[in-house]
């Protein structure tokens, strides 16, 4: 009975410390695979807020003021295009989601000359204005260009003589795209997007006008003269 009594007690004992093990194996099981990912949550929202991304935003103009719309802005990094976008009928863009840092950005259009803005620092959560005075100039390589003068019967220069330029259609009508006066020298000049087009001068002083027509085939610069019978 004593030998029972103490096998029993060695047996109880033993599937207590069995029970303590294996509770104690249980636990560690448990609290290790919890923390690794607690703290790969914690590394992951803090990698995560150190990347959170801002953007630019802005306006492009042309040099009489006026917004230009379809703009392509590309950001760049390192060399490589990261985004674009293209300005809406206002002129206006905004390019988001970009990732902290350095950025040049690239305005470009087919008859403006291409812009460039270095240095630009996107910040975190934040979306950068460059303002409204980005102005892109027109490419004079695009251009059909009319250098003009004016003299009179004597080959003497005439300032101030009105000068009216006209688009002519195929059907032989006519359309008024602009006029000025001549300078001091008696020179003018007009400007006008390229393209197959014919044209006609007007040149008009003290009552006494005269003109001449031209024919454009591409972008380039055409000169002409006018001569007017003006009375002294």
């Amino acid at each position: 009975m004593m030998f029972l009594n103490y096998y029993f007690s060695a047996a109880q004992s033993a599937g207590e410390q069995r029970s303590v093990s294996f509770f104690s194996f249980s636990t560690r099981s448990f609290v290790f695979p919890a923390v690794v990912f607690f703290l790969l949550f914690i590394l992951s929202g803090i990698y995560a807020f150190a990347q959170e991304p801002g953007g630019v935003r802005g306006k492009i103009r042309a040099t009489n003021g006026n917004g230009i719309a379809s703009v392509k802005v590309t950001v760049r990094q390192k060399g490589e295009d990261v985004k674009s976008a293209t300005s809406d009928s206002d002129g206006r863009f905004i390019l988001e989601n970009l990732q902290p840092g350095i950025y040049n950005v690239v305005f470009t259009k087919s008859g403006f000359a291409a812009s460039l803005l270095d240095n630009v620092e996107v910040e975190k959560r934040q979306i950068k204005d460059l303002g409204e005075r980005l102005v892109l100039g027109v490419d004079q390589g695009t251009l059909v260009i009319i250098k003009g003068s004016v003299f009179d019967q004597n080959g003497h220069s005439v300032h101030g003589a009105k000068i009216t330029i006209e688009k002519i259609s195929g059907d032989g009508k006519t359309r008024k795209l602009g006029s000025g006066t001549t300078s001091q020298s008696g020179e003018f000049t007009f400007r006008q997007s390229e393209g197959a087009m014919k044209f006609r001068v007007t040149a008009t002083a003290k009552g006494v006008s005269a003109s001449k027509e031209i024919i454009v085939d591409n972008a380039a610069i055409y000169r002409l003269a006018i001569t007017l019978n003006v009375k002294k």
